[in-house]
């Protein structure tokens, strides 16, 4: 976690003090379950809950940690200074370490998705918000980077909502998958804990229990985290990547906020960058570098190994963080974003009609031309366009090909704007109901 690209909420997540206050809980929990079942003495269950405002000291648990070789028996030992160790004898009755690291884990991936839940509804919000202010604000389409057929600014903020929108359910459903924990003790066979252990503690968390275990949580369940993290990561880059092409000097059909004070080179004082899209395709690398660990992960010897665990305290928190702040980054961004409608519409016309190519050819069709000669007849004055700088319309005008098909008012009716946006509403309906 870099603190650069952190935002605090999401940070204190994966804090060591929060890590070890779940662990305890886990455990206070566990030992209520066990005095409900006669298990352990009523009052050792009490004793447990007199650190509940207690503050561990993590300086003090790393100092056991390095002599034990062991962060849960170090913790343990520290709970034991705390409560006395009469208290503590029956903290961890009948359960293994991977019952309190798999659950605190799936509890901070909880808390975690909840967080990036809220941020992607932002960012829809403010999708939404520019979506509507410019649905009619026509500019060019384009598919390989070259012109196509006009589309307008407003339908491409509302396909980044509808990709946003199944972003938002990927990560409601992955927060559901991973919302499991286990307390089933060595193997998952509950030899020594009863299964209530875990349904009380599951309750207690907001998890559910997992229904089988062996030793650790199955893995499976991570790999589709990270995979949807790494989709919603993806779905930011190819949003920043639309406003990186639109602000190229040559486009200029829209910029990131420029603020006052703001130096875009340090060189070049004419410079404005669009450094804010470009940090955040980085930042999309980052998240999707946890994919491929995530998913070598699901793979564990027999019950289990840790193979897995040095991995994930690496890309529990730096997924997060880091798609925490992407996310937030991307929605000022938009939120910001210089639209220049006059620019859009001078692009358009830069070649003089030729977009309008397909009206014309579909016109010649209907009108009785084969499809190959008149694509042939409008490819031909389409490169006068490209090659001379012509005008499209008026080169079908005087093409005495075109003309013994199509009328003059034919031919200039087929250069109305008005046609490419007539559906935009229908659209617009089919996004945001």
């Amino acid at each position: 976690m870099i603190p650069r690209y952190s935002r605090p909420e999401m940070v204190a997540i994966w804090s060591p003090e929060t890590k070890f206050r779940i662990w305890y809980e886990i455990e206070a929990h566990a030992c209520d379950a066990m005095a409900d079942l006669g298990v352990i003495p009523r009052e050792n269950a009490e004793a447990v809950w007199k650190a509940r405002d207690a503050d561990f000291d993590v300086a003090r648990i790393d100092e056991i940690e390095a002599v034990t070789k062991h962060d849960v028996i170090a913790f343990l030992t520290h709970l034991a200074e705390i409560i006395g160790a009469d208290a503590a004898r029956f903290v961890h009755q009948g359960m293994t370490s991977s019952d309190v690291l798999d659950t605190t884990f799936n509890v901070q991936l909880v808390r975690a998705a909840d967080l990036l839940i809220a941020d992607v509804e932002a960012l829809l919000e403010a999708l939404k918000r520019r979506a509507i202010e410019h649905k009619d604000t026509v500019r060019i389409g384009r598919s390989h980077g070259i012109h196509a057929e006009p589309t307008t600014m407003g339908l491409t903020f509302a396909r980044f909502y509808a990709e946003m929108a199944r972003n938002l359910k990927r990560l409601q459903a992955a927060r559901a998958e991973i919302a499991t924990g286990a307390i089933s003790g060595a193997v998952g066979t509950f030899a020594n804990i009863d299964p209530a252990v875990e349904e009380h503690v599951c309750a207690k968390l907001g998890l559910e229990p997992e229904p089988i275990s062996t030793q650790v949580i199955p893995r499976d369940r991570h790999a589709a985290f990270f995979c949807a993290l790494a989709v919603v990561s993806s779905s930011v880059e190819n949003i920043a990547i639309e406003i990186r092409h639109m602000q190229r000097t040559e486009v200029l059909e829209a910029e990131e906020f420029f603020s006052a004070g703001q130096k875009g080179s340090s060189a070049m004082p004419h410079k404005r960058n669009p450094v804010l899209t470009e940090n955040l395709t980085g930042l999309a690398r980052i998240v999707r570098m946890a994919v491929i660990p995530a998913l070598e992960n699901v793979a564990l010897w027999h019950e289990r190994d840790i193979s897995h665990s040095s991995v994930e305290r690496m890309i529990g928190p730096d997924a997060t963080v880091t798609l925490d702040f992407a996310l937030s980054r991307l929605t000022g961004v938009i939120d910001k974003l210089v639209i220049y409608p006059d620019n859009m519409l001078a692009n358009m016309n830069k070649f003089r009609g030729l977009v309008m190519s397909q009206r014309v050819l579909l016109a010649l069709t209907q009108a009785g031309v084969s499809r190959e000669d008149s694509y042939k007849l409008v490819q031909r004055n389409a490169m006068k366009v490209w090659e001379q700088g012509a005008d499209f319309q008026t080169e079908l005008l005087a093409d005495a090909d075109v003309r013994a098909a199509l009328s003059e008012d034919e031919i200039r009716e087929k250069f109305d704007l008005g046609y490419h946006t007539k559906h935009v509403d229908t659209i617009f309906k089919r996004v945001f109901g």
